[in-house]
């Protein structure tokens, strides 16, 4: 081959490696582009069927930052905020709105009182008078749901629970108390002046705490019915949570009273905001403070001697219904504009109500403020706004309240005048 030959050779060569590389280079964008002609229709079809459901996502606060929503923490956390609904049953019946406050969703206990033991559990820290893993020991007398709550609570921040009960209260009570850690003593129920009541009882247990310097820690006596801890819970809590979710429209709020706190409380934050709307106490039958309210006089006719069958107040309802004056009571009964007196077989034909009418499954004490909020929506007319307390789940009383409330079954037919008049009248209780 000749030079010119080979010099051509070589060039050709050359050229084809060139024009090699350069196919190689671009072939993989004209591949790309290809493919993505023949998804585009695909792509389309599936974008006709997802477009409604593409969500746009805020990044602003990392883009600031920030790291997001705040997180509670700790269940203390949990407590507060919880929902106002409308009764629709009740609602329908009367012709007003009644409100139901869901405090057996607070994120502790399940109750109102959840707000109250997290409130004294708190003044009594800055007062110096809990230090939290030190072995001092809350002591309370209750009924049930302020143990439970306290158990919960203590455990979460560092201390010990000892409750003191009466013994007649449904054993549910006292049996998630032993599972929360809480050491638990039932006594026979017996009248204030008695050193042996449950609440003179745990007064007593935390003084000998105290008292034994081989004991670590100390012993704090919470004192749920004299304590301010307990009605200014609701004072910065549950009031000012039912004047912002209702706008600021209410007409009555309605809620009976064991310690009292709940409904001073709130009486205490809405009254002056609201001046024209009532507050109802909601009473069960044996308790001396619906004559409280309406007469000045604590008595009740359970009180006459040989007629009363229990050594507190002779109803069926836990939680709330007292015969003797608390701090907490007194803190807000002047604001305490009326009284509803429910007798036990309302109380128990209003729970089943609120089960076959809206699936609301609750206590004693909620069913003894629906009746008495029915009572007072009647009372108003149609087109106001009622306000109540839902307390606890009914799963706290089914060993007692429940088992005599009786099986709902498949019937869906009461009527309202069939709850409101039911049992002994008023003048008999």
């Amino acid at each position: 081959m000749g030079d010119n030959n080979r010099i051509y050779a070589v060039a050709a060569f050359a050229a084809g490696v060139i024009l090699t590389l350069g196919f190689k280079g671009f072939y993989p964008d004209i591949e790309r582009r290809f493919l993505w002609r023949r998804g585009s229709n695909a792509r389309a079809a599936a974008r006709s069927t997802t477009d409604r459901q593409v969500q746009l996502e805020d990044h602003t606060l990392q883009a600031r930052g920030d790291n997001g929503p705040h997180i509670p923490e700790g269940i203390e956390a949990c407590i507060g905020n919880t929902p106002l609904f409308k009764i629709k049953s009740l609602s329908e019946a009367t012709g007003c709105e009644i409100l139901a406050k869901a405090e057996f969703l607070n994120g502790a206990g399940g109750s109102p009182k959840d707000r109250v033991a997290l409130s004294m559990i708190q003044l009594a820290e800055e007062e110096g008078l809990l230090t939290p893993h030190a072995g001092d020991v809350v002591y309370e007398g209750t009924v049930g749901s302020t143990g439970i709550s306290l158990a919960t609570l203590c455990r979460a921040r560092g201390y010990l629970a000892h409750i003191c009960m009466p013994n007649d209260q449904a054993t549910e009570k006292s049996d998630l108390l032993l599972k929360l850690g809480a050491e638990v003593e039932r006594l026979r129920p017996a009248p204030i002046v008695d050193q042996n009541q449950f609440v003179n009882k745990a007064r007593a247990r935390a003084e000998e705490h105290t008292a034994d310097s081989s004991r670590p820690g100390r012993g704090f006596f919470a004192d749920q019915f004299e304590n301010g801890a307990n009605w200014r819970a609701h004072f910065t809590g549950t009031g000012p949570e039912i004047y912002r979710q209702t706008g600021g429209r209410v007409d009555a709020f309605v809620a009976g009273a064991g310690t009292g706190g709940t409904i001073s409380g709130v009486a205490l934050y809405l009254k002056p905001r609201l001046p024209d709307m009532k507050v109802v106490l909601a009473d069960p039958q044996g308790s001396g403070l619906f004559n409280r309210v309406k007469y000045g006089v604590m008595f009740d006719p359970k009180e006459r001697e040989g007629t009363r069958r229990r050594h507190q107040v002779d109803t069926i309802v836990e939680g709330i219904g007292i015969n003797r004056v608390t701090q907490n009571f007194e803190a807000g009964r002047d604001l305490v504009d009326d009284a509803v007196r429910v007798n036990d077989e309302q109380a128990k034909a209003m729970a089943r109500w609120l089960v076959e009418k809206d699936g609301i499954f609750v206590g004693s004490s909620s069913s003894v403020n629906c009746v008495a909020a029915v009572r007072t929506a009647l009372e108003l007319g149609p087109g106001h706004r009622v306000v109540t307390i839902l307390c606890d789940s009914g799963a706290r009383h089914l060993s007692k309240f429940w088992a005599k409330a009786g099986s709902i079954g498949g019937k869906a037919n009461t009527k309202l005048e069939d709850v409101l008049n039911v049992g002994p009248t008023e003048d008999t209780i």
